[in-house]
C-alpha cells in the first residue's frame, strides 16, 4: 500500500468510525425513547419509533457498503483489515440493538392499556438506564481504541442481568397476586429480555474492539464445547438404577 493510498484507507477508516458513532448514538435514542413511550403509554410515539428504525437500518448499511468497498479496492493485511471487520460486526450489533428498541414498542403496544405497577416500572427504568450506559461505553472503546474499557464490559454487564433477575422475580409475584393478566405480563417478560439482550450485544460489541485492537478472539473462550460424538451418545441412553427414583420415575436435577 503506497504512501497516498495509505493516508486515503485511514481517512476512510476514520469516516466509518464517525459513522459508527453516530449509529450507537441512534441506538442508544431509540432505546430511551422506546422506554419513555411504554412507561408513557404512548402509542403514537412507539409506532414513530418503529418508523424510524428504518434509518438505523440504512446507516448501517451504508457502513457495510463502505467497508466491503474497502477490502475490495485496498485488501487490507493485519491491523488495518480487523479494523475493518470489527467495524462491519459492530455495526451488526448495534441494527440489532435498534430493532431491539423496536421490539420493546411492538410489547407496549401488545399489552396496552394495562397499568404497569410502580415496582416494575422503576426496574424498567434502572434497565433502560443500564442498557444505555452500555452501549455509550462499548462506543466510547471503539472509538478510543481503549482495550482495558473493552474488557471491562463484561463484568459491568452483570448489573443488566442482575436487574433482569430481579424484575423476573417481581413480575412473577405480581402475576400470582393476580394484579396483573397473563398477556401483558408475557409482554412485560419478553421486554425485560430485550434491555437484557441490548446489554449482549454491546459486551459483544466490546469483544470486537478487544479483537480490532489485540487481535485476540476473546469471544472463543465463552464458546461451550459441543459433546463429542461419543458425549452424545452417553445423554441420549436412559438413566441407570442409581439415577432411578424407588418408583421407576427420573430423579429430578
Amino acid at each position: 500500500m503506497s504512501e497516498q493510498t495509505r493516508k486515503s484507507f485511514h481517512a476512510e477508516i476514520d469516516e466509518i468510525s464517525d459513522l459508527i458513532v453516530q449509529l450507537a448514538a441512534r441506538a442508544g435514542d431509540a432505546v430511551a425513547r422506546a422506554t419513555e413511550a411504554l412507561l408513557r403509554y404512548d402509542l403514537m410515539e412507539a409506532q414513530q419509533i418503529i418508523d424510524d428504525d428504518d434509518a438505523i437500518d440504512v446507516a448501517a448499511l451504508e457502513v457495510e457498503e463502505r467497508c466491503q468497498s474497502l477490502l475490495a479496492l485496498q485488501q487490507p493485511m493485519a491491523g488495518d483489515l480487523r479494523q475493518i471487520l470489527a467495524a462491519m460486526w459492530i455495526t451488526a450489533e448495534l441494527e440489532r440493538t435498534g430493532g431491539l428498541a423496536c421490539n420493546i414498542c411492538k410489547g407496549a403496544r401488545r399489552m396496552f392499556p394495562a397499568e404497569l405497577p410502580p415496582k416494575l416500572r422503576g426496574l424498567i427504568s434502572e434497565m433502560s438506564e443500564e442498557a444505555i450506559r452500555l452501549i455509550r461505553l462499548s462506543v466510547d472503546s471503539y472509538s478510543e481504541r481503549d482495550a482495558g474499557l473493552a474488557s471491562a464490559l463484561d463484568d459491568i454487564d452483570d448489573r443488566l442481568d442482575s436487574l433482569h433477575r430481579v424484575f423476573v422475580r417481581n413480575l412473577l409475584e405480581v402475576s400470582r397476586s393476580k394484579d396483573l393478566d397473563v398477556q401483558p405480563a408475557m409482554q412485560l417478560a419478553l421486554i425485560a429480555r430485550y434491555y437484557e439482550r441490548i446489554g449482549d450485544h454491546a459486551v459483544n460489541v466490546s469483544d470486537r474492539v478487544r479483537y480490532m485492537v489485540s487481535g485476540v478472539m476473546p469471544w472463543r473462550d465463552k464458546m461451550t464445547r459441543h459433546p463429542t460424538r461419543e458425549e452424545s451418545v452417553v445423554q441420549d441412553l436412559p438413566p441407570g438404577p442409581a439415577e432411578m427414583s424407588p418408583n421407576g420415575e427420573d430423579k429430578a436435577d
